[in-house]
C-alpha cells in the first residue's frame, strides 16, 4: 500500500523542489528540525533523487550536491555519522569532522546540526524544554535494545541527565521507519526485548504463515521512553503515513530497496539550535 500522504501539514516542499518532514512538536521556536525525503535532489535511479548517503553504489558528484543542498535547507553543516547500529555517542562541535562512529550525537554549538542518516531504522530527534541542548539518534531493533537493558534511548536521556536536565523535561520527537505491518523479526528479537520489559509483548503480532513476529519499533521507543521517565513524545504513532516501507514515492526503505537493487538511498533527520 502506497497512498499518498504528500498532503500531510507536517510536509513542506522548498524553493527547489525539496521535500522535507519538519517536526510538529513542543520545543522553543530557536530549536530548528527536519528530516528529508527521497524528493529534490539530482540522484538518479534507484537513489532517486535526495540521496545523501555516500555509501551505497550512488554516484559521488550526486551525493555531493545533495549534500549541499541539503547544508544550504539547514543553515548550518550537517555532520554526517558511521552508524553501526551500537550505542556509541558523540558531543559534536563546528570542528567535529564526518565519519566519526556513532548511532547518538548531542551538540550545544549552533553552528552544526546533529544529525542521523536513516532508510528503515528510525530516527529520534531530542531537546530540553528550554532549548539549551539538542540530541539525535539512530533507533534500529539493535539500538533500541543495546546492552543489558541500555539501548540508544536510555544514552541520550543519560547524556541529557549528565546536564543537569531532567527526564521529565525532555521533548522527543520519532521519526519515519519501517511499519508495523511489515517489519518481520525472528523470535529472538522479540524474546530479547521482552527479557528487558514483559510490556513489550503488546509490540509484536505473530505474523501469518511466516514463523516470525511483526514489530512495532516506535511501540518500542514510546514504552523504552516513558521507562525512562519521558514524558512528551511526538511524531510516529506506528501509522501507516510513517512507514518507509509502504511510502514508496516519498520515503527510501532498504529492506524494500535492497531486495530489487542491492542497496538503498539515505535520508536525514537534523536538529540544531538556532
Amino acid at each position: 500500500m502506497n497512498t499518498d500522504i504528500s498532503s500531510r501539514p507536517d510536509f513542506e516542499t522548498l524553493p527547489g523542489g525539496t521535500r522535507i518532514l519538519v517536526p510538529r512538536w513542543a520545543v522553543p521556536a530557536h530549536v530548528k528540525a527536519c528530516m528529508s525525503t527521497r524528493v529534490g535532489g539530482v540522484s538518479r535511479a534507484p537513489w532517486d533523487s535526495l540521496n545523501l548517503g555516500d555509501h551505497v553504489g550512488d554516484a559521488p558528484e550526486h551525493v555531493r550536491e545533495n549534500r549541499v543542498r541539503w547544508q544550504h535547507t539547514l543553515g548550518r553543516r550537517p555532520v554526517y555519522l558511521t552508524q553501526v547500529h551500537g550505542t556509541q555517542s558523540v558531543v559534536l562541535s563546528q570542528d567535529s569532522p564526518d565519519g566519526l562512529q556513532a548511532d547518538v550525537c548531542e551538540c550545544t554549538d549552533a553552528s552544526v546540526a546533529a544529525t542521523i542518516m536513516i532508510a528503515d531504522c528510525m530516527p529520534v530527534l531530542m531537546s530540553d524544554a528550554q532549548g539549551q541542548w539538542v540530541a539525535a539518534g539512530h533507533a534500529g531493533w539493535r539500538g533500541l535494545a543495546g546492552h543489558d537493558g541500555q539501548g540508544v534511548l536510555e544514552v541520550m536521556v543519560r547524556a541529557a541527565i549528565a546536564r543537569g536536565i531532567a527526564a521529565h523535561d525532555l521533548r522527543v520527537w520519532l521519526g519515519p521507519c519501517i511499519g508495523p505491518s511489515v517489519f518481520e523479526v525472528g523470535d529472538e528479537v522479540r524474546l530479547l526485548f521482552v527479557a528487558q520489559s514483559q510490556d513489550a509483548r503488546a509490540c509484536f503480532v505473530e505474523a501469518a504463515h511466516s514463523g516470525k513476529w511483526l514489530a512495532d519499533l516506535a511501540g518500542l521507543a514510546r514504552l523504552r521512553l516513558h521507562q525512562s521517565g519521558v514524558l512528551s513524545i511526538d511524531g510516529n504513532d506506528g501509522g501507516q503515513g510513517w512507514c518507509t516501507f509502504t511510502q514508496s514515492s516519498v520515503f527510501f526503505s532498504h529492506r524494500r530497496d535492497a531486495r530489487l537493487f542491492g542497496n538503498s538511498g539515505r535520508m536525514a533527520a537534523s536538529i540544531w539550535l538556532g
